[in-house]
């Protein structure tokens, strides 16, 4: 399997057809070209991560075939960034993983996990420079949230109130500045909103990568109810990261880089746009990266504790900031 030093060099590529975006292939490196054959991106298949290509296109057999050779994912999105299918590179026939996937029934590893992204979520509203008394005692509540999400008398239905009680806390003192009104996933309903989801679909395609990666079931969670063709074991793991996401956004939002004439606003949802998506991938995918190691490392950690059934207590920790204090 992929040690984290091969992993330092893994790059994600994004290729937009609709922009006259060209894929080719020369001595097994991907070449991207524009509409006028210049070349705008250049490496070794070696390389590669992970490629999304947005707009459309036809599969080809050698794409296909350095998919498979070379060990990169592919996923295909609309001109919105809206994902239509994943063709990962996995691992065939963990059998032992899956068995203990599909025997394990606890409740421990799920309040590990929700626990971590309380962190990091309260990490980053400590990082506001300045915090009205509200914001400081939501701080508060996270704090205990933090170490009440771990009480083993809970269930799962009670962890996950407490992580949609401090999500439903967490927006609005992190927003407030920007007319935040809820979280309401896939209705676009601001343009805050429909940036999250494009940051979280980006996101949850990497995580659900690493994970096919070491032949997880990505179907089967261990907090989030198990729906027909719902990715739940990517829906739990991509929690402790999205904090990731949010700070880009209000990162963007803060400088002043989202336009409102980015967007086009039809029956009260907000459109990006094919023109200006690339602007916004880009924003997003330089804060994926930032912690791109970290997010291999925490998953491979996950993978070796859960095959050598740890403890909920010994599984990884992804602590996006450290040393964060209230002022």
């Amino acid at each position: 399997m992929m040690s984290t030093r091969d992993f330092e060099y893994k790059q994600i590529a994004f290729v937009f057809t609709d922009e006259g975006e060209k894929i080719s292939f020369k001595n097994d490196n991907l070449v991207v070209t524009d509409a006028d054959g210049k070349v705008k991106h250049q490496s070794t298949c070696y390389r590669l991560f992970i490629l999304f290509i947005c707009g459309d296109y036809c599969l080809t057999t050698g794409l296909l075939d350095r998919s498979k050779k070379f060990g990169f994912s592919i996923v295909f999105m609309t001109p919105n960034l809206r994902v239509t299918s994943m063709i990962p590179s996995k691992a065939e026939g963990n059998v032992l993983l899956r068995k203990k996937q599909y025997m394990y029934e606890g409740k421990e590893i799920a309040a590990h996990v929700i626990s971590n992204k309380i962190h990091n979520q309260c990490s980053l509203l400590k990082k506001k420079r300045k915090k009205s008394e509200e914001e400081k005692e939501v701080i508060a509540k996270f704090e205990q949230f933090e170490k009440d999400v771990l009480k083993p008398e809970l269930n799962s239905q009670e962890i996950m109130g407490i992580e949609g009680i401090s999500a439903k806390l967490y927006f609005k003192a992190l927003f407030t500045a920007y007319n935040w009104k809820s979280r309401q996933p896939r209705t676009k309903c601001d343009i805050t909103n429909t940036l999250m989801d494009i940051g979280y679909t980006i996101l949850f395609n990497i995580v659900n990568a690493l994970l096919e990666m070491y032949g997880f079931d990505v179907y089967v969670g261990i907090l989030h109810t198990q729906f027909f063709h719902r990715k739940s074991l990517v829906c739990d793991l991509e929690e402790p990261f999205r904090p990731i996401i949010d700070e880009a956004i209000l990162k963007a939002l803060n400088l002043g880089q989202v336009k409102d004439d980015d967007f086009w606003k039809k029956q009260n949802q907000y459109i990006l746009p094919w023109k200006n998506s690339k602007k916004y991938v880009g924003l997003i995918l330089e804060a994926i990266m930032e912690y791109k190691n970290e997010i291999f490392i925490y998953l491979q950690s996950y993978y070796r504790a859960f095959m050598r059934d740890k403890a909920a207590e010994d599984f990884p920790v992804f602590d996006m900031f450290e040393n964060c204090e209230v002022e």
